[in-house]
């Protein structure tokens, strides 16, 4: 029997107006028509509202206004007015290919979470790069964690179609007011879920601009985000010990992300962090069952500056 799963888009938007456009229309051009867009306007104060309100009369189409609160909070927004079986994240200066409803629709098997790929491209819509991956059917969290950790962007929510009833059952919400949100939350919702997919298909353009969010601007922004990611990584490995999905791939992808995060602090900083990644045994759940992994710990354990000094002049 042909499935014919309600997709809801959440579109989180705040002072886009050269690329909501697109966004939006890559999804009103979609070939599977059973969806529902949310649109939540995150206080935008440029033409993005106006922008917005063109496609009010589209029935498919719920548009929220709130006061800026950050892409955390409007994403949360989203998920509790979603009605659809399945939910989807999507930027808003990104777009999406006009077949990736329709594939997700054919493939999708009652999995709690479905990963699909996306290419890098540019302002003029020139692929950069492709993210393409090996396919895995119905595995569980831990395992599905296992395979996902050898490939590009782990935890970025977009990457993915999930179950909204995994929300309900499971209450996830990304954290507020926080950088590398989906950091704080993705890797959990990955393990903790007992089937997950993963397709062989790039359906997700994933814009590089100039002037990006993620592009560093200044240092007091640095360490905000360096403290969030530390933040992220007690909760994380606190909620895999009382999930019981303590796996020593997980703890080894996070302890390195926490590391890596330190490595361009000022001196002073610097020298807290590692103390409190001292104090905290981050270093203790790095893998080492291979020769290179030992040396890297070891390395790190030493002193992760030089470390990536070392891994960046070798590249």
């Amino acid at each position: 029997m042909e499935n014919n799963i309600k997709f809801s888009i959440i579109v989180p938007v705040y002072n886009v107006e050269k690329y909501i456009k697109k966004c939006i229309d890559s999804i009103l051009n979609q070939t599977y028509k059973n969806y529902e867009i949310i649109i939540i306007n995150d206080g935008s104060t440029d033409n993005s509202s106006k922008i917005i309100n063109n496609y009010k009369k589209n029935k498919n189409i719920k548009i929220i206004t709130q006061k800026n609160k950050g892409l955390s909070a409007a994403r949360n927004k989203g998920i509790k007015l979603a009605t659809g079986d399945y939910i989807l994240f999507i930027d808003s200066d990104d777009y999406i290919d006009e077949n990736l409803l329709l594939i997700l629709n054919k493939k999708i098997t009652n999995e709690d979470l479905i990963r699909f790929q996306l290419c890098k491209v540019d302002e003029n819509n020139n692929i950069i790069k492709e993210y393409p991956e090996q396919e895995f059917t119905k595995l569980n969290g831990v395992e599905a964690f296992n395979r996902i950790v050898n490939y590009n962007y782990i935890e970025l929510a977009v990457c993915y179609c999930y179950k909204r009833e995994i929300f309900i059952k499971h209450n996830y919400l990304f954290k507020e007011n926080t950088y590398h949100e989906d950091f704080g939350l993705i890797p959990i919702i990955i393990i903790n879920s007992n089937k997950v997919s993963s397709i062989n298909y790039i359906g997700y353009n994933y814009l590089q601009r100039k002037n990006s969010i993620m592009n560093k601007d200044n240092y007091n922004k640095e360490l905000k985000k360096t403290y969030d990611v530390l933040e992220h990584y007690k909760f994380l490995k606190e909620e895999s010990k009382i999930l019981k999905k303590d796996s020593p791939v997980f703890n080894s992808y996070i302890a390195n992300s926490l590391i890596l995060k330190i490595v361009d602090l000022k001196k002073v900083d610097y020298k807290l962090l590692k103390k409190e990644l001292k104090k905290l045994d981050v270093y203790k759940n790095l893998l080492n069952n291979t020769f290179n992994r030992k040396t890297k710990k070891l390395l790190l354990k030493i002193s992760p500056k030089l470390y990536y000094k070392i891994i960046r002049g070798i590249k």
